[in-house]
């Protein structure tokens, strides 16, 4: 059942936690921010959440004006969006990100969501500048994403990419663990936790942006549960 507990503080951070502060919430937003999602999509992104919690959470969040529902482009269940109040949550979220990840690992068995691994990609990128312009298809957890490296920048978006020097296809911690370390691309090939098709060194500037990232200004990286080295 949706909660309407309050602090009864009128600081601002209480007035924040009385919208986002229930168990999930934040989470919730996090999915949000780099595609809009049906409820059977947020519920395989947090998969320890039961449908009657996240349901709740859901109507909280539309209540409090930080989402809100509007119909599927295709016949279908309607989906979950960040309204413009929600998106300045952003920052916040990212923030939270890049200091959580010195906290400990949660027990096993823990999940990863693509959008997880992709915010913290996003953030912790830096190709080199002189680099000729490369697009990746990545098909994480069933949702395609178009990745693309040019002027020293990455650009994350939902959807298939007109044309791709490279598709590969695997798990959001198996992509997490090549992030990590892109010497293990060969063996995650072999295994088969791994698909690439199409141009491999297109793959191998993608993981090296993070591993070798070239200096940039813009330091800013983040996600709530992966960053690097820091994941299992």
């Amino acid at each position: 059942m949706p909660t309407s507990r309050s602090y009864r503080d009128s600081c601002g951070v209480a007035r924040a936690l009385d919208v986002v502060g229930e168990r999930w919430a934040l989470l919730v937003v996090r999915e949000l921010l780099l595609v809009p999602q049906r409820f059977s999509e947020l519920r395989r992104a947090l998969p320890h959440v039961s449908s009657n919690l996240l349901s709740d959470r859901l109507r909280e969040l539309e209540h409090n004006g930080v989402i809100r529902r509007r119909p599927a482009p295709a016949e279908g269940p309607r989906v979950y969006e960040l309204t413009e109040w929600g998106r300045k949550l952003e920052p916040i979220v990212l923030a939270m990100g890049d200091w959580g990840v010195d906290a400990p690992q949660p027990p096993p068995p823990a999940a990863l969501s693509a959008t997880s691994v992709l915010i913290f990609l996003r953030g912790a990128a830096r190709p080199d500048p002189a680099a000729p312009p490369t697009t990746c298809r990545l098909e994480l957890d069933g949702r395609v994403w178009t990745v693309r490296l040019a002027s020293g920048r990455v650009q994350v978006q939902p959807g298939e990419p007109a044309t791709a020097d490279v598709s590969l296809r695997a798990e959001p911690k198996t992509f997490s663990a090549l992030l990590a370390d892109p010497a293990t691309l060969a063996t995650a090939c072999a295994d088969g936790s791994v698909a690439v098709v199409g141009d491999l060194s297109a793959i191998d500037r993608l993981l090296h942006a993070v591993t070798d990232p070239w200096p940039s200004g813009d330091q800013t990286s983040a996600s709530p549960e992966v960053a690097g080295p820091h994941t299992s």
